[in-house]
């Protein structure tokens, strides 16, 4: 088991310096050092007070699943919904992607139909239009997106991406702040 280098990224996890760390558990910035380049190994007091400051559990750092990322979504785990009032389906890439700071979707919008409106957030929402044509409406004004443009906007003002051509429209949407 790595210890250091589990020890270093829960330090930079949580924006501290190595500094940081020494004041907050009374340990030199050399020792922090030492210990996430694993020369050096920490007694049990000293790691508790490190994982205690972390706001980490020794289960939580010791738990050989909690470490493992998932990285690969098979087309089996995406999760699926259409309306077919409006017009369109949502595919979620990453099922608990709810939970994460991003929340990529593959999303089809109908001929002449539209996405349902959001109210202005915090959010930041990129789309790339891989298939067809959409219009996106924030706030009073409107832009108008092709097949292989990208789409960038800060979710400050209501808006809705609306298919208004006579083909269906396909993108990538991702969005931060889970708000789809």
């Amino acid at each position: 088991m790595e210890i250091g280098k589990r020890i270093k990224n829960l330090r930079l996890s949580k924006n501290l310096t190595q500094e940081e760390l020494g004041e907050r558990t009374d340990l030199t910035k050399g020792y922090i050092s030492q210990l996430e380049r694993d020369l050096s190994s920490p007694s049990i007091e000293t790691l508790f007070a490190i994982l205690e400051v972390l706001g980490s559990t020794p289960k939580d750092f010791f738990d050989e699943e909690e470490h493992n990322q998932k990285v690969i979504y098979g087309e089996l785990e995406h999760t699926f919904f259409e309306d077919e009032e409006k017009g369109y389906r949502i595919k979620w890439l990453v099922p608990e992607s709810n939970e994460k700071e991003m929340e990529p979707v593959l999303l089809e919008i109908e001929a002449n139909s539209c996405f349902k409106s959001f109210e202005p957030s915090l959010s930041e929402t990129f789309a790339y239009v891989l298939k067809g044509e959409v219009t996106v409406l924030l706030g009073r004004n409107e832009y108008v997106a092709k097949k292989g443009e990208a789409i960038y906007f800060h979710a400050a003002d209501e808006h809705q991406i609306i298919n208004r051509s006579n083909e269906q429209a396909t993108l990538i949407l991702v969005a931060t702040d889970s708000y789809l």
